[in-house]
């Protein structure tokens, strides 16, 4: 069973991002359309954002919280490299380093990674971005600094099982939560103020909801945001599509976030929530948003590379390697 979900994880990723290339569009006009001399490949291994030792236990802890960061260069190792350039966002790696500010866990130092990620970006001015986190914030950077770039003509598909419009002031302080909330610009602190734009909550859909916290449901219709269970996706993409053309944008950012697959097809992310989106029908969503928009920004987030962790603590123990 461990062998499948690892191989699994591997196809999807994969197959996810083939096709990237300009070469690739000429063979299948059905790949993803992401032009390979204009995107920047930024990997953005920020763990920060999530509390998960909780929901992670059969590593040790100190691992499990900063496993996103494994998850991001596992991710980079995986997706097939078609000409971008790639950049990382510095991240660091202290564990201690967590300190509640403002209702959000490491405030202090996700307002530096916000800052390196948002300097990375206007130094190399990407019309396309590929990121490969991460916890789920790692999303916001890109995705503010493109809706600065193409004002008032992109939307965001998010999908997750989960919506991220989480606050400060919430019970869970976790960053990660928060990300498509900070996407709107939705509370007032110096991380808001850093981003170079916003986007208004009509302009962003939940594909793959599945669950959330009590109170969460009000504040999606209160805000404004749509979304859509697994199930309204399961045979076509219909949904996603009419939403999108409501929108009047041009241009889609895409969140993808792993623990939105179904449990009983793969298990990769911290969140574990039966009846998601299987493989195929995740795949095909993107891939007809692709064939009838410009896709300026993909992340793939949340990877928690239980197996690999367990591996490298093996590893860590082993003689020879060890000294």
């Amino acid at each position: 069973m461990k062998t499948k979900k690892i191989t699994l994880f591997i196809v999807v990723v994969t197959v996810l991002f083939y096709g990237c290339g300009p070469s690739q569009q000429n063979k299948n006009s059905n790949q993803i359309n992401m032009k390979s001399s204009s995107t920047l490949r930024l990997i953005y291994p920020q763990w920060q954002g999530g509390i998960i030792t909780s929901l992670v236990t059969e590593v040790p802890a100190d691992d499990a919280s900063r496993g996103y960061y494994l998850g991001s260069h596992l991710l980079n190792f995986l997706a097939p490299r078609n000409g971008q350039k790639t950049v990382e966002v510095p991240v660091s790696l202290d564990v201690n380093d967590r300190k509640v500010k403002n209702g959000i866990n490491a405030y202090d130092v996700i307002l530096q990674q916000t800052k390196d990620a948002l300097s990375l970006l206007n130094e190399n001015d990407p019309e396309r971005i590929i990121t490969l986190g991460g916890d789920c914030s790692a999303s916001v950077v890109p995705f503010t600094y493109l809706a600065a770039k193409y004002p008032d003509d992109v939307a965001i598909v998010w999908i997750d099982a989960h919506p991220d419009i989480n606050v400060p002031g919430d019970a869970y302080e976790g960053y990660h939560a928060m990300a498509l909330a900070a996407c709107f610009g939705k509370w007032d602190d110096e991380i808001i103020r850093a981003f170079p734009a916003k986007t208004e909550p009509a302009k962003a859909l939940v594909v793959g909801l599945n669950e959330f916290d009590p109170g969460i449901d009000v504040r999606l219709e209160e805000w404004g945001v749509k979304s859509l269970h697994p199930a309204e996706t399961v045979d076509n993409s219909n949904a996603v599509l009419e939403w999108l053309k409501g929108t009047g944008a041009s241009k889609v950012m895409i969140h993808f976030d792993l623990d939105v697959i179904d449990p009983a097809e793969m298990i990769a992310a911290v969140g574990i929530v039966p009846g998601g989106m299987k493989i195929d029908q995740l795949l095909r969503v993107i891939r007809d948003i692709s064939a009838e928009y410009d896709i300026v920004s993909l992340t793939v987030a949340e990877p928690m590379p239980r197996v690999a962790i367990k591996i490298k603590n093996i590893l860590d123990e082993l003689p020879l390697l060890k000294d």
